[in-house]
């Protein structure tokens, strides 16, 4: 009790001196503190700060009945300094999460990259050890192959694994068919029109079997939750780079200086706001940025399912070992179907030369698989990959103890700014008004709805980018499900398509001033994402990989020819025909 009495009257005794002092400045040039604050925070040009208080009737924010140190000038500046000193705080907070998330988006990808490069030597290594006849010409395809797996990874919207699996297999089958199956070809060119016939036909032939089938399944379930990964990442990116780009209505800029620089008028230079007062001017300026809060926790508990899924289980680099293995098991397909292929394509693409008897295929097929199936060839060195499968679930587990401290980053923003260095604890505050010792207005929540009964700002819209922004996030959750197939053990990703991306909207009244907004496409943006520039609604720019092989150029991709235009015609009805016949099964016609 007696303690409650003391504090009453320090308070008292503080604000009298306050007042005292302010009136007995006022009267000789008490504008000096003023002036020096106007200085330090580089607010304006001194010249606009008078040396002593006067009468402003220009003063549209600041109003008071006694005399002031301010002019209309000097809160032109104010309201430019207070939008810059807040947006100034605001990226100063976003900063560590912008961060957090470009600096794992590189490091997810550099372990993409580790495991990418293991086994593109892997599945190089099969063609050095076991189809050395296929080695060279083998290596751009293999590259090709695995620069797709990485555009794949990286969440690129045009490349496809079926796309990209079945186009590997149509270059290698003219390669097996000349040299493997048919080892008496191996010295016809390999870009003539008999090469090109072999891979428009290959799927029709079907000389590897079920195995690319097979191999372009499993690696679009297995690189699924990494692709949707990388592309969450850039998608977090890029909201936080709008949230920056993001102005501050003119209602908030007014309020912002009621709440800090309009004191200094009656040089108050040292009076903090009050928490009350802070909270419900921030919380309506930054009304937009808490209409984010709903759609981004739910981003983050993606980020958590989608790294879980990633590196809880072994799909990812349990597929992409077993590339050397579909690829190998492909290639003995073919060599043990041998004289049923080389039937069909002589009648398909006509014949090149005589082949070789039976006997030359089976003495051959028996060399190649001793070979490929030696344990010599087929020993793996794993370690490389626990390597990156450690290093992949350590990444994972140290991005979400960050992450999910930033789960109400957009709804604590406002407290975070008024716990800095707005408000103090202390007896005596400001009002907006005058010094009190405690702010006794209504003190609302966040968001849209709760700002009508705002009663320091009233907010009208919010900023089409922060709309923009919002959107993006709840339909990227949306599109990652239209793209795979959203199951509760992760075990059934499949890919059903890019869908389309919905145009982000939103409204601001000119009288609201809403700065960087205008007419900004926000689907055009250039987000910085491990260092590479990225269009907004695009897939990051893959790096040219280190392990690209530059020593031959893949084969050309080849264009369907009209009947007629090569040595031997082949309509589609005659494949049809041929490969009935080649199975020994009756054809009916319609």
């Amino acid at each position: 009790m007696f303690q409650t009495i003391l504090q009453r009257v320090d308070f008292w005794l503080i604000y009298l001196t306050v007042v005292l002092c302010g009136a007995s400045g006022a009267g000789v040039h008490s504008c000096h503190e003023v002036k020096t604050a106007f200085q330090l925070r580089q607010i304006g040009p001194l010249k606009w700060v008078p040396e002593a208080p006067g009468t402003d009737g220009e003063l549209q924010i600041c109003k008071h009945a006694g005399p002031s140190c301010c002019t209309r000038k000097m809160e032109e500046s104010y309201q430019a300094a207070v939008r810059r000193e807040t947006l100034q705080n605001i990226r100063s907070y976003s900063f560590e999460l912008k961060y957090l998330i470009v600096g794992h988006a590189s490091a997810f990808q550099d372990t993409f990259q580790s495991l990418l490069s293991f086994t593109l030597n892997l599945t190089t290594g099969l063609f050095d050890s076991a189809y050395e006849p296929l080695s060279q010409d083998t290596r751009p395809l293999v590259a090709d192959l695995f620069s797709d797996l990485s555009l794949f990874l990286g969440g690129d919207s045009n490349t496809s694994m079926e796309r990209s699996v079945h186009r590997f297999y149509d270059n290698l089958f003219p390669l097996v068919y000349r040299r493997l199956v048919n080892p008496g070809l191996a010295s016809a060119p390999p870009f003539s029109e008999h090469s090109e016939c072999l891979r428009m036909t290959r799927q029709d032939v079907n000389p590897f079997g079920s195995h690319p089938r097979v191999l372009a399944e499993g690696l679009t379930r297995a690189l699924s939750a990494g692709r949707a990964l990388s592309q969450a990442l850039v998608i977090g990116a890029e909201v936080l780079n709008a949230t920056e780009r993001a102005g501050l209505a003119r209602e908030c800029g007014r309020a912002l200086v009621r709440m800090q620089y309009c004191p200094h008028c009656r040089g108050l230079t040292l009076i903090r706001p009050c928490g009350g007062l802070c909270l419900n001017v921030m919380r309506g300026c930054l009304v937009g940025l808490s209409e984010l809060d709903g759609p981004w926790r739910r981003y983050v508990a993606l980020l958590q399912e989608l790294t879980g899924a990633l590196a809880e289980g072994h799909d990812l680099e349990l597929a992409l070992q077993g590339i050397r293995n579909h690829v190998n098991d492909a290639i003995l397909h073919a060599q043990l179907h041998g004289p049923r292929i080389s039937a069909i394509v002589d009648k398909v693409c006509g014949p090149l030369t005589d082949t070789p008897s039976v006997t030359s295929i089976r003495s051959t097929l028996k060399v190649m698989t001793s070979v490929s199936t030696s344990p010599t060839s087929m020993v793996m060195t794993s370690s490389p990959a626990e390597v990156t499968r450690d290093h992949l679930s350590h990444t994972r587990r140290e991005f979400m103890g960050y992450i999910q401290r930033y789960r109400s980053f957009f709804s604590a923003l406002p407290e975070m700014l008024c716990e800095s260095e707005m408000v103090v604890d202390d007896f005596t505050c400001w009002s907006g008004e005058d010094v009190v010792e405690s702010y006794v207005g209504r003190v609302v929540g966040n968001g849209l709805q709760a700002q009508k009964n705002n009663p320091e700002i009233k907010v009208r819209s919010i900023d089409p980018i922060l709309v923009g922004a919002r959107d993006r996030l709840e339909h990227f959750k949306r599109e990652i499900q239209g793209q795979v197939g959203w199951t509760t053990d992760w075990g059934g990703w499949v890919e059903k398509g890019s869908g389309t991306r919905e145009e982000a909207s939103g409204e601001c009244d000119d009288e609201d001033g809403c700065q960087g907004s205008g007419d900004e496409d926000f689907t055009n943006e250039r987000v910085d994402v491990a260092s590479t520039h990225v269009p907004f609604g695009k897939s990051p720019a893959v790096r040219e990989p280190p392990w690209h092989v530059p020593t031959a150029q893949p084969p050309p991709q080849v264009a369907v020819r009209a009947a007629g235009h090569t040595p031997t015609p082949h309509p589609a009805i005659t494949i049809t025909l041929i490969l009935l016949s080649a199975l020994a099964l009756p054809w009916h016609p319609l």
